[in-house]
């Protein structure tokens, strides 16, 4: 029981870790940058986390 707890949690920390890098890089994205991709900042948060999580 405390080894699935510890795997949870450590998967659980992995896709935080994976989360925050993806958001990081796509707030770091310059309003000229979306511009270009044709993207919109909140709709690739929004694919990140549900790349991420499910």
């Amino acid at each position: 029981m405390i080894q699935n707890f510890i795997a949870y949690a450590q998967d659980r920390i992995a896709k935080r870790r994976q989360y925050n890098r993806l958001a990081d890089e796509i707030l770091g994205l310059s309003q000229r940058d979306l511009a270009d991709l044709r993207a919109d900042r909140g709709d690739m948060l929004r694919h990140a986390r549900k790349s991420i999580y499910g």
